[in-house]
């Protein structure tokens, strides 16, 4: 029954050319909004919201959900080339730059791509045929089963804390107490804000991913401008080989699925996604050295997985009125602008626009994959511009961005006081990327433990005794073991390395 109502939704789009307009229109704006540093996915749906007021309905939805497909991925682009995510999902980076770095920008452009599209692609084929068993799922989740969620993502930073894990465990301390600042969020008593009122409602994510990788990098530009001549390299092949392609499907399949299911629980989004597929695929790669450095499934689970959480997160906004990520919760304002109630009753009274919304997912995918594509050689171009040049914009980009999220130059100096101190950790080797993960879950955590042990009168078996709390954990415990056996693992390796060097 779903098949041939999504057929028909497929007969709908193709049969109105106005449809496949719009989708064609909100993936590229949604690909260079992405681009820039700060101006997400979110900010493009939301100032494109009124502009689809006068629209019919599936037009105006399928509109912001190219935007939000095309911005996800779009934020790749200048994390690859410039090392200055547009996204909040800044994995990709890590082993894009060093890519780009080597000239090999528009290949490492056209793996993000088809990550993208597949793991997309499977984002949207769960929501439209696995849609309300999954959020079922999804409804079990109580308090201890989101605190067993975060300490399991957590687990995840040890995966990407380089060479140190105590260096590693330092950072992710300091970005768990980067969290504590602002309201308790039980008491409402201020806590670290040191009577600034600019403090009160936290630290705002965006201007510190835009300290960490934005302001960072100008100050490194600034520092090798004169050491390090400007290479005017080719970028190479665009299109990897099939032979560079078929190793990574599997890591592209799976990390699609995990972003799928992780965008499906409300409040994780695609930046968790990223990160934690970023992890498995280390863990599991046969070449975790590699990692950091160029490594091709680096790229590709990552930007799988945060594009499969575009799909994910669309399953609880429209079969629970639940938006999954920040995201969704801007489309479930334009629904009801067009006096629709998403939940349950939605699948009922309104399937003529729910198939067409799935419908419409899968084909911004396809869309994504072309545009990707063909636009890649001219994204990779940015790899040659004159450092001379793309430092000021990219510093100007980063005011910009930081100012543009709540209009305010705390924020602007935050991420600039944010990008000084990551300059100086990047030079003592500490890895700056935890901290990101610790701020997004870092409050999840806090609030999800102080509810569960509320519920439980201090009780901490109450995460053991809920099952899908205790899998979690012990996923969590299983983690931590892997993930130390693997290091000291490599460590042994590298001291073979050094004594039959030396």
């Amino acid at each position: 029954m779903s098949f041939d109502y999504l057929m028909n939704a497929f007969i709908l789009i193709f049969s109105n050319p106005s449809s496949l307009l719009f989708i064609i229109v909100g993936v590229t704006a949604g690909i260079i909004v992405g681009c820039l540093p700060g101006l997400t996915a979110t900010m493009g749906c939301a100032l494109l919201i009124p502009f689809t007021y006068s629209l019919p309905p599936v037009e105006g939805l399928l509109l912001l959900m190219g935007i939000f497909s095309g911005g996800i991925y779009g934020g790749s682009i200048s994390g690859i080339l410039i090392r200055t995510p547009g996204t909040p999902a800044a994995a990709t980076l890590l082993d894009g730059y060093p890519l780009s770095q080597r000239g090999e920008g528009g290949k490492a452009i056209g793996i993000s791509t088809i990550a993208s599209f597949i793991g997309g692609t499977i984002g949207a084929l769960i929501m439209a045929f696995l849609a309300p068993e999954i959020a079922s799922f999804g409804l079990r989740f109580g308090p201890p089963e989101f605190f067993a969620l975060a300490v399991f993502g957590l687990t995840m930073i040890i995966s990407i804390s380089g060479e140190s894990l105590l260096r590693g465990a330092i950072v992710v301390l300091i970005g768990l107490l980067l969290t504590t600042i602002g309201f308790d969020p039980l008491s409402g008593v201020p806590r670290f804000s040191f009577e600034n009122e600019d403090l009160l409602g936290g630290i705002t994510f965006i201007p510190v991913l835009i300290g960490l990788f934005g302001f960072a990098q100008v100050f490194r530009n600034v520092e090798n401008m004169e050491i390090v001549p400007q290479v005017k390299s080719k970028v190479g092949k665009i299109l990897p080989k099939i032979s560079e392609i078929k190793p990574l499907l599997f890591t592209m399949f799976k990390s699609g699925s995990l972003g799928s299911f992780l965008g499906s629980v409300p409040g994780l989004g695609s930046d968790v996604a990223a990160f934690v597929a970023y992890g498995e695929a280390k863990r599991t790669s046969k070449e975790p050295e590699k990692f950091g450095k160029g490594s091709h499934e680096g790229i590709a689970a990552p930007e799988s997985a945060n594009n499969g959480a575009t799909g994910g997160a669309m399953i609880p906004m429209l079969t629970l009125g639940v938006p999954g990520d920040a995201v969704t919760a801007v489309l479930l304002g334009a629904l009801t602008i067009h006096g629709l109630q998403p939940g349950p009753l939605l699948f009922r009274d309104h399937i003529d626009i729910v198939y067409p919304i799935f419908a419409g997912m899968i084909l911004c995918q396809v869309v994504l994959l072309i545009i990707g594509l063909g636009g890649a050689r001219i994204f990779s171009k940015l790899i040659n511009i004159n450092q001379n040049i793309l430092t000021p914009v990219i510093f100007l980009l980063c005011i910009t961005g930081a100012y543009a999220i709540r209009f305010s130059f705390f924020d602007v100096g935050l991420a600039f006081i944010v990008g000084v101190i990551a300059y100086f950790m990047d030079k003592a080797k500490f890895p700056i990327s935890p901290i990101l993960l610790a701020l997004i879950l870092g409050p999840m955590a806090e609030q999800n433990m102080r509810r569960s042990l509320l519920l439980s009168r201090d009780d901490f078996m109450i995460f053991i005794e809920r099952p899908i709390s205790a899998v979690f954990l012990g996923l969590a415990l299983i983690m931590l073991v892997s993930s130390y056996r693997k290091f000291k693992k490599l460590r042994s390796i590298e001291k073979e390395i050094e004594e039959k060097t030396s």
